[in-house]
């Protein structure tokens, strides 16, 4: 097997400061993937949306992730012309995995990144995919669609590898600089050159999987796994529910068991764990094998929005006003995407209430091009509503007074708190509360 790892690859046995590194993609995995390893490397962040690259080199990230003098400071160059990065001896691709109206995986965004990092392709170079896929499909899919477009072959021209992202959106703990990194090439020196430059960007360290689809079958296992677990607690919940008892009290209860694992429930929304069961239930059901507890998870996660917009309907009359407070998948981020807060929405809506939503963290034109819900902008003018529902934990939901959620509420009115969020709060006895 021809070994064409190019020069600027090599600094003795590690990579070396010249090595030139692109990412393709850069939403909430490619961007701070990116300012990582710009601080060791000459990286180029390549997206599609020039409205997106037009606001990095502004300095201003829409995904919060990244804080404006972090990205003013970095070395990092943007793009929207792929044959920018034709010099790059890593091609890292970060692009979203989503799955289409059928739940399928849809494979469309990889495709798309591929076909266009092949034609500008160098010898020796090395192809990274970071986004979730199902087993198999960086050496089976991105390896055909590369060695078409560049006219050159997989592991003697090129080479493949992956690299699991595991982004937590809003977590400023477990960020990509510190996390350890999962890295699988196709030999084992792509697997070397790998493990140096992520090791070079976080300090959590390296993982070298066996292979590659052993490092995509852990990651894609990551999500389904929570999913999973959060199913088994929607379904507790639902059963504590018709007992008179919050889930939150039987879990705190449960905690005090030192091996108790610590699941919520909740909606389970997002781009990750919402999503990538249905890659490895895909996969396993083209094996032949039915997944059935995956997609039993999958089911009972789903009903969740309708659960509680049915709860909250038979706690109030019909024909209510119902403010709900938050949209975004989770606390603290504005990212709208697959968020199972609109189930709440809709379903009050299809049961006869008239429905109001804030959010600080969401972008209003999002909210009302994907859902047709026009954010309400000051929550100081908001008044006279028969419940108030708390669907999303964000810090300025958090911080609101028992007084201050009162004023939004008519006399004798609902406050519906999902996740606990004012659960140890105490509130005038007039105001009816609920929880999970």
């Amino acid at each position: 097997m021809t070994r064409s790892v190019p020069e600027a690859l090599k600094g003795g046995d590690k990579v070396s400061s010249k090595t030139t590194i692109s990412i393709v993609g850069l939403g909430y995995v490619g961007l701070p993937l990116a300012v990582a390893l710009a601080r060791h490397f000459d990286v180029i962040g390549f997206d599609i949306s020039e409205d997106r690259v037009q606001e990095l080199r502004d300095g201003y990230d829409r995904t919060f992730e990244i804080e404006t003098p972090v990205l003013r400071a970095s070395s990092m160059r943007f793009t929207t012309e792929i044959e920018q990065t034709a010099n790059a001896d890593i091609h890292i691709i970060t692009v979203p995995t989503p799955v289409d109206d059928d739940n399928k995986p849809d494979l469309g965004p990889l495709r798309a990144a591929c076909n266009s990092v092949g034609p500008i392709l160098k010898k020796g170079a090395i192809v990274v995919v970071e986004s979730t896929v199902y087993p198999g499909v960086t050496e089976d899919v991105c390896g055909p669609l590369l060695e078409e477009k560049s006219g050159l072959l997989a592991g003697e021209d090129f080479y493949l590898g992956y690299s699991p992202e595991r982004i937590n959106p809003g977590d400023k703990v477990h960020t990509v600089d510190r996390i350890v990194k999962v890295v699988a090439g196709q030999n084992e020196q792509v697997t070397d050159i790998l493990a140096d430059v992520y090791g070079s960007a976080t300090t959590g360290g390296t993982f070298r999987a066996r292979n590659i689809k052993t490092a995509e079958a852990a990651k894609v296992i990551e999500n389904a796994q929570r999913d999973i677990n959060i199913a088994f607690i929607n379904e507790a919940t639902m059963i504590f529910q018709k007992l008179g008892l919050s889930a939150y009290d039987v879990l705190e209860t449960a905690g005090t068991k030192w091996n108790f694992l610590n699941f919520t429930p909740g909606l389970v929304g997002g781009h990750c764990i919402g999503i990538d069961p249905f890659y490895l239930a895909h996969r396993a059901t083209q094996l032949g094998h039915a997944p059935d507890l995956i997609l039993t998870g999958r089911r009972i996660n789903e009903s969740m929005g309708k659960f509680i917009a049915d709860t909250v309907d038979g706690l109030v009359s019909g024909g209510s006003r119902i403010l709900v407070l938050g949209l975004t998948f989770k606390e603290n981020v504005p990212d709208l995407r697959n968020t199972k807060v609109k189930d709440i929405v809709s379903g009050l809506q299809e049961l006869g209430h008239q429905v109001d939503v804030h959010d600080p963290m969401a972008d209003k034109d999002e909210a009302h091009q994907f859902f047709d819900i026009d954010l309400k902008e000051n929550l100081n003018n908001l008044h006279g509503y028969d419940a108030v529902v708390g669907a999303v934990a964000h810090t300025v939901y958090k911080d609101l007074s028992p007084l201050a959620l009162e004023s939004m509420l008519k006399e004798g009115g609902l406050v519906a708190d999902i996740k606990a969020i004012w659960r140890d709060r105490e509130f005038p006895a007039h105001i009816k509360r609920w929880q999970l």
